[in-house]
Formats: structure tokens, sequence, C-alpha cells
């Protein structure tokens, strides 16, 4: 997969393939990231990608004619789809990482200050996502959170590639608690199920803890899903039980 990202910080985001899975992905070429500088493309020396925004108020807007300039060179080079990362985009989550996974080229724009002029958006961004409902300095960490995310998706990158399709959010569920030596810590044991060899009970075990887990911190994913007899069954096994250790 190739990613072009434009950016004013490209260093700052170049960060994200000096590490963990995102590295590996580069280490064997399954992944390659290419930076676009806006500021590269501008006409003053004093590379000025803002300026004031109309109708007054506070902060910048980054201008149009360099940005669009970087992304249109970034597409002729990967004919990617452009994807502006922004507070106003749509949620990112799991079925959107999915989707933009199996695309072979992506380009990425990070914006920065209060915004990027509409008239760029209208005219060279393709869709726009949001990694949550809150503001941070600009672009570049929602990408490399794009970024992290994708790579699991790619064939070659984890060590065990089921890993990616058992994610928390892959089936619209939390993930369920997970358990390694020692068998006791603290005076806490492992759930004898998991040590007891029993493929379905274990099976059976891991989706009866993913639903409950997912009722108690995230009731609005299950009213998205249809619970098939065998989850509701569980899912109402684990409020039995939840009853019961608080009854005790």
């Amino acid at each position: 997969m190739r990613i072009d990202i434009v950016s004013i910080f490209p260093e700052l985001v170049k960060t994200v393939g000096d590490f963990g899975i995102a590295r590996i992905a580069l280490e064997r070429s399954i992944l390659e990231l290419n930076f676009w500088n806006p500021r590269d493309y501008c006409e003053d020396s004093y590379r000025r990608v803002d300026d004031r925004p109309y109708g007054g108020g506070p902060g910048m807007v980054m201008q149009a004619p360099p940005l669009a300039a970087a992304i249109r060179d970034a597409r002729s080079a990967n004919q990617g789809r452009v994807i502006g990362l922004s507070p106003q985009g749509k949620p990112l989550d799991q079925t959107a990482v999915e989707g933009l996974a199996s695309k072979s080229a992506l380009v990425l724009v990070a914006g920065r200050y209060e915004g990027i002029d509409q008239r760029l958006l209208d005219a060279e961004v393709e869709e726009e996502l949001s990694i949550g409902d809150y503001v941070v300095a600009g672009g570049e960490l929602p990408a490399m959170v794009l970024i992290e995310a994708l790579v699991r998706y790619l064939p070659g990158v984890l060590g065990n590639e089921e890993s990616a399709k058992t994610d928390s959010f892959s089936a619209g569920l939390l993930d369920w608690p997970h358990y390694t030596r020692p068998e006791e810590f603290e005076g806490k044991k492992v759930p004898q199920t998991l040590l007891g060899g029993n493929h379905n009970e274990i099976r059976r075990w891991r989706l009866r803890h993913a639903l409950g887990q997912t009722w108690l911190r995230r009731p609005d994913l299950l009213e998205k899903k249809r619970l098939s007899e065998e989850e509701q069954l569980l899912l109402d096994e684990f409020k039995e039980q939840l009853k019961g250790q608080e009854g005790s």
C-alpha cells in the first residue's frame, strides 16, 4: 500500500514508521510512505501557507494554492483517494478502516490552524474523517492513527493475521479479556475455561465476554448489531452471572 501525506510537519508523521508494525511494514516494502510539504509550493520567501480568515475571527486559515499544488502532485504520483483529517469529518471506525485498507493507494491531507480554505476542500478532498469529537492541533496525529489502523490489515505484517479479524470492533463488539502467564497473579487466577483446551468452550467464553463488555461499556454498539440466537443466549448468561456476583 502506498500512502502519500500532505503536511507542513512531515517529520512528525514520519515517526509513525519508526516503531512497531508500521516499521515492519516499511522494512518489508508492504507499506510505502511519501510526503508532500505545501511550504515547498509557496512563491514567497517566507513560505507562508496561512492567512487571516475573511469575515474576521481568531486564528489563521490554510491557503488553497500551496495545498492544492501539493495534493495534485501527490495524487498524480499515486492515483489514490484523497482523505482529509478533520473534526468535521465522519467518525473513523473499523468498517471505514477495513474499506480503506483494501485500497492500493491513499493521499492523506493534514490541516492546521483553524482549518483549510473550503474551496480547496470542495475541489480536491474526496472524503473527510475524524478520529473523535475533540480537537487536536492538526491533522498529523489523526493521520498517524489512521496509518496504524490500516497497517494491521496489510497481508504479511502481523505475525498472526487472524489477530486483525478478532480486534475490538471487527465484529461490531469490544474485545474479550485477555490473559497470559503466570496462571496466578496476586491471588487472581486465569479463568479455568481458558486452561481446559476445549476450543468450543473457549470460543463461547470469549464471545460471551465480548458481548458482556460491549453491553457494559458501549451499549450503543449492541443497538446497531443484530444478535444471533447464540449471541443473545450468551449475553443473557453474562448478565445472570453478573447479577450473581453482585448478590454474593
